[in-house]
């Protein structure tokens, strides 16, 4: 491992542990220039999880395969759910759907292919995950550096099973997010429009590294509301029409 990838890894950890130690951005030599440096630095970081409790990962991008990150166990919860503002001081919200691994898929030889990865799914969960940056200003730092710093997860909070996911029509399936009672963001059809395609590639190349999926494991699909920042007292509404109801109040 590279002095670069520990001291960039050290410098997100100290701004996990205490939000005042966050970051306007790394150093110009610690900065990670492609997806090798920045997973060198996410994975160094993820070290430090007591144990991985999910997965979070993006639509393919047009420019090559998916982004991905694992999430630490102690930061996923059943909703409805309650956080201190204090400790989430950017308090970006995106409702998603999200699955959950019945088996583990480790590392093999031969890819899984879509119909193993399906069978190895408990059914799909409405999710939200919460935005909180080791950064003060996420928007203001490059794509890899975020990348390193898992795209800015936070917690995860997820509702009840929807265990005949397969019957479910993403494309026409449709969310309503409320905030504080008002209708924040809407919106009709998965992102990026193949979330099975997304957990194949997590279980034949993202998450390799650790092990691969195991059971018990969500893995979050991509946003389907935007990341919305919200007050230190926000009451935070998801629903999906089929998918199912989630629900987070931030406490000041």
């Amino acid at each position: 491992m590279s002095d670069i990838v520990t001291r960039a890894a050290a410098l997100l950890l100290a701004a996990r542990r205490d939000p005042t130690q966050r970051l306007a951005d790394l150093p110009p030599d610690l900065r990670p220039a492609d997806r090798a440096a920045a997973y060198a630095i996410q994975h160094e970081v993820a070290k430090s999880f007591a144990a991985i409790g999910g997965w979070k990962v993006s639509p393919f991008l047009p420019d090559g395969p998916p982004f991905c990150g694992a999430l630490p166990a102690a930061g996923i919860m059943a909703g409805p759910a309650s956080l201190a503002a204090a400790a989430f001081t950017l308090r970006g919200v995106e409702a998603e759907v999200s699955v959950r691994m019945a088996r583990d898929l480790p590392p093999r030889g031969a890819p899984y292919t879509r119909d193993e990865v399906a069978d190895a799914i408990a059914g799909f969960y409405p999710a939200i995950e919460v935005l909180q940056s080791r950064f003060v200003e996420p928007g203001a730092i490059t794509a890899m550096t975020g990348l390193a710093d898992t795209q800015a997860h936070g917690a995860f909070i997820y509702g009840a099973l929807l265990a005949n996911w397969r019957a479910v029509d993403l494309a026409a399936e449709s969310l309503v997010q409320r905030v504080d009672g008002e209708v924040n963001a809407t919106r009709t059809g998965q992102p990026g429009g193949d979330l099975l395609g997304e957990v194949v590639w997590l279980a034949n190349e993202g998450s390799v590294w650790a092990g691969g999926l195991k059971g018990g494991q969500f893995v979050t699909c991509g946003s389907w509301s935007g990341a919305n920042r919200v007050g230190p007292a926000a009451k935070i509404r998801v629903k999906f029409s089929t998918v199912g109801q989630v629900a987070l109040d931030f406490t000041a």
